[in-house]
C-alpha cells in the first residue's frame, strides 16, 4: 500500500485504527501461526518466560518484568518493537502521534475540523514508537508526563490552555510501547502521578486534568533485591500493572554459550569450548556460597570474559607474529583481575576474591574437559610427558613455539574433530586443543602444572 499524504487517501485504502494492544496482538497471533521466532534474539526463555509474555500480550496487559541484573529484561523489552507493525499513518505534526481517523489532542481535532478529508498525514517508522526510560532518583513529573511550558504561556495563551503543555515522555509515546526501566529507583511520588496514565489513560499537569485517552503499552523493569535497598513499586501501582513475568538465567550450559556468541563483540576467534568454560563459569559462581547470590551474576561477566579474552589473544598475536588470533585456556586467567568488579562477594570472602574465582574456573575447565573429550584415548599425550618432555605455555608463547615443543602425538586429530575443529585447522586452533587437554589432564591429575610469572610449564 502507498503511504497516504492526507485522510482522505487514507480512508480510500481502506484504513482502520486499532489500538497499540490489538496491533500487538493480531502480529503475535501471526507470528505464532507462521512459526516464526516472535522474539527473535531472546535464548533460553523458550519454554519459561515467553509463554507468560505471549499470554500477557494476548490478554492486553501492561507488564512488569522482574529478575537480577544481566537476565534480558531490557532486551527482551527491546524485542517487542518487532510485533508493532512497520508503518503507522499519524497526524503531520503532532506531538503525541495522533490517530488521523481519532484525533484527541485540542490541536488535532481542531485541524480534523477545519480540513476535515484533506487533514495532513505523516508516517512513523516502529522504531520511533518504542521510547525507554532510565529511572532515576531525579526523575521528574515533567519528564514523564508533563508540564506547563512557560514559553506558550509567555505567548499569551492562559495557564487553563491545554496547549500550553509540555508534554513528557509518556504521552509523546502515544500509540507505542513505553518502557521504563529499574521501576523501583522512581520516587513514589513520582510512581503515583503514573496512576491515571496506567487505569484511567489521562494526564494531569499543574491541577487541571487533560481527558488525553492515551494508547499505550507500558513495560517496566525491576531487580527484586531493589524492593529493598533502593526502593520499592508501591502497591497501588504493582496493582495497575496486569501481569508480573519473572526471568532467570539461562538453564542449560548450550543456552548460556549460545548468549556469550551472540552478544560478545570478539575481536579474535575464542573457540567453542572457551566459550564453554566461561559460561560455566558463570554458573559457578552463581551456585557458589562465596558469592552474594542477592546480586545475582551477570549474563554481563561471560561477555565481558569472552571480550576480554580475545583480546588477550589479539595482543599475543602482535606481540609474537602468531598469524592467527585464536584464545587458548591462558588467556582466561588474564582477563579475571579485569572482572571482579563485576562481582559482589559475602562479607567474609574480602582477600579471598582472587582465589575463589580461579578454584572455579579450575572446576570450570575441568568439567568442559571431561564433557567434550570424554571416552578419547589420550595415551599419546601421557607417552610424551612420561619420557620426560615438558610443554611451556602462556599468553605470550606462540602458537607454533606450544606445537613445537609437543611434536608429533598420537590422537591429536580424534581430539581436534571432537572440539569442531576442521581438517585445515591452523596452528592457532591446534594450540587451543592441546592447552585443554594439558590443562584437563593436570586438573585430573594425570600431569604436573608449575606456574612461574606469566608462563605454564606442564610436564610429568
Amino acid at each position: 500500500m502507498t503511504r497516504a499524504a492526507t485522510l482522505g487517501e487514507l480512508r480510500e485504502q481502506g484504513y482502520r485504527s486499532r489500538s497499540v494492544k490489538e496491533e500487538l496482538r493480531d502480529n503475535l497471533l501471526t507470528a505464532l501461526r507462521s512459526g516464526r521466532p516472535a522474539f527473535p534474539g531472546i535464548v533460553g526463555f523458550d519454554d519459561t518466560v515467553l509463554p507468560q509474555l505471549e499470554g500477557a500480550l494476548l490478554a492486553g496487559h501492561d507488564l512488569v518484568l522482574l529478575g537480577e541484573r544481566g537476565q534480558g529484561k531490557t532486551r527482551l523489552m527491546r524485542t517487542l518493537v518487532a510485533l508493532l507493525d512497520e508503518w503507522l499513518p499519524v497526524v503531520e505534526g503532532c506531538e503525541i502521534n495522533d490517530d488521523p481517523a481519532t484525533p484527541v489532542c485540542t490541536r488535532c481535532r481542531r485541524l480534523a475540523a477545519e480540513l476535515g478529508d484533506a487533514l495532513p498525514v505523516a508516517w512513523l517508522h516502529r522504531d520511533q514508537r518504542y521510547v525507554e526510560k532510565l529511572a532515576t532518583p531525579d526523575t521528574s513529573v515533567g519528564d514523564l508526563v508533563g508540564d506547563v511550558d512557560p514559553i506558550k504561556v509567555a505567548e499569551g495563551r492562559t495557564l487553563g490552555d491545554p496547549e500550553t503543555v509540555h508534554y513528557g515522555l509518556i504521552p509523546r509515546t502515544n500509540r507505542g510501547i513505553f518502557g521504563i526501566n529499574e521501576l523501583p529507583d522512581l520516587a513514589e511520588r513520582i510512581q503515583v502521578a503514573m496512576f491515571n496514565v496506567l487505569e484511567e489513560r489521562d494526564i494531569q499537569v499543574r491541577g487541571y486534568s487533560l481527558r488525553l485517552p492515551l494508547d499505550l503499552l507500558l513495560v517496566a523493569s525491576a531487580n527484586p533485591e531493589d524492593y529493598t535497598n533502593r526502593g520499592r513499586i508501591i502497591t497501588p501501582l504493582k496493582d495497575r500493572f496486569g501481569a508480573e513475568i519473572r526471568t532467570h538465567y539461562p538453564v542449560e550450559v548450550a543456552e548460556e554459550v549460545a548468549v556469550i556468541a551472540q552478544e560478545a563483540d570478539l575481536v579474535a576467534e575464542v573457540p567453542e569450548h572457551l566459550l564453554e568454560v566461561l559460561a560455566r563459569l558463570a554458573r559457578g559462581l552463581r551456585a557458589s556460597s562465596s558469592v552474594d547470590q542477592r546480586a545475582g551474576v551477570s549474563a554481563r561477566f561471560a561477555i565481558a570474559a569472552a571480550e576480554g579474552v580475545a583480546a588477550s589473544a589479539l595482543r599475543r598475536a602482535a606481540r609474537t607474529g602468531d598469524e592467527e588470533a585464536v584464545a587458548r585456556v591462558c588467556d582466561v586467567p588474564t582477563v579475571i583481575p579485569t572482572l571482579l568488579g563485576k562481582l559482589e562477594f559475602e562479607m567474609g570472602e574480602e582477600g579471598r576474591e582472587v582465589e575463589v574465582v580461579h578454584h572455579l574456573l579450575r572446576v570450570a575447565v575441568a568439567e568442559t574437559f571431561r564433557e567434550r573429550l570424554v571416552g578419547l584415548d589420550l595415551s599419546g599425550f601421557a607417552a610424551v610427558f612420561a619420557e620426560g618432555g615438558t610443554v611451556e605455555t602462556g599468553e605470550l608463547v606462540p602458537a607454533s613455539e606450544v606445537l613445537g615443543q609437543l611434536g608429533t602425538v598420537a590422537g591429536l586429530a580424534k581430539v581436534l574433530d571432537r572440539l569442531g575443529f576442521a581438517d585445515g585447522a591452523g596452528p592457532g586452533h591446534v594450540a587451543s586443543a592441546v592447552e585443554l587437554v594439558l590443562e584437563g589432564m593436570h586438573l585430573t591429575r594425570r600431569i604436573d602444572k608449575e606456574s612461574i610469572g606469566g608462563r605454564t610449564v606442564y610436564g610429568s
